[in-house]
């Protein structure tokens, strides 16, 4: 059945909004290039990109909700439903699969008592499974409104949901302090993040991100942790890591499960062998 027209925002909220997306609008050339942070602005006031939020980008950009519908649903940051407070996305793709992100979301779905892009029953937790995050060298990666958690294992994946429903403080691995995925929708439109610390403390890369820069200046590569399969380090003599490095799970792998316990991964034949 057709769907009646989108109930529009109250007065205060769209007087609000209003102001708000002129100051995006005002950024760009074309109002159109508008459109993505101002679903994100919407996405800020409900949690997600409501019919309501998509007829408000519509007639201020001047597209019709058909356009705006498009790009709402071709982008996976767009929440098209309500969703947590926080937004727990686990990585399949295939090496976090490889090191255990299989593993860690089929635990999270038994723990939550939920299923891919479903949300915990107090309103907290949406789970779902996302692809690469350009985070291959921390595999498997575990995002918590777009903040890393690099390193992940069931275990500690578990810790950190636990964590997120009692409200306790949990500090991404790299990045920004986390905050509310509405939060989280209103500086990705645009807005300065105002938290005191926030901007400096994102940081930047790692030195499992960098080492491939290090070696095209001819640089000392950074020693191995783990010795190849089969072999002992020689003279038994590991890196010892200090405080400020942040080793990937190549260098310093974790305690995953497998992504399937009965075929781990190892040294393989020709074809037929």
């Amino acid at each position: 059945m057709p769907q009646l027209p989108a109930p529009a925002y109250p007065a205060e909220v769209r007087a609000r909004l209003e102001a708000d997306a002129k100051e995006v609008i005002a950024r760009y050339p074309g109002s159109r290039s508008a459109l993505l942070p101002l679903l994100h602005l919407v996405q800020a006031e409900e949690g997600y990109v409501s019919r309501t939020g998509m007829a408000f980008c519509a007639e201020l950009l001047g597209l019709t909700t058909a356009e705006v519908t498009a790009v709402a649903t071709f982008y996976t940051m767009y929440r098209r439903k309500p969703s947590g407070e926080y937004q727990v996305g686990v990585c399949t793709n295939t090496l976090c699969a490889v090191m255990g992100g299989d593993a860690i979301f089929d635990r999270l779905k038994e723990h939550l008592g939920v299923g891919n892009d479903e949300t915990t029953e107090d309103g907290k937790v949406t789970l779902e499974h996302i692809e690469c995050n350009a985070a291959c060298d921390f595999a498997p990666v575990v995002m918590v409104n777009w903040e890393f958690f690099d390193n992940q294992t069931p275990e500690s994946a578990t810790r950190l949901v636990d964590d997120l429903i009692a409200g306790r403080t949990v500090e991404p691995t790299r990045g920004a302090p986390l905050c509310s995925y509405k939060d989280t929708s209103r500086i990705l439109a645009g807005f300065p993040d105002e938290r005191p610390g926030a901007v400096e403390a994102s940081g930047g890369a790692g030195p499992a991100s960098l080492i491939g820069l290090r070696l095209a200046r001819g640089e000392e590569p950074h020693p191995r942790v783990v010795a190849p399969r089969g072999e002992s380090p020689s003279g038994d003599q590991t890196h010892d890591p200090s405080p400020s490095e942040h080793l990937s799970s190549h260098d310093a792998p974790q305690q995953t499960s497998a992504s399937d316990p009965e075929h781990p991964s190892g040294p393989t034949g020709e074809e037929g062998e």
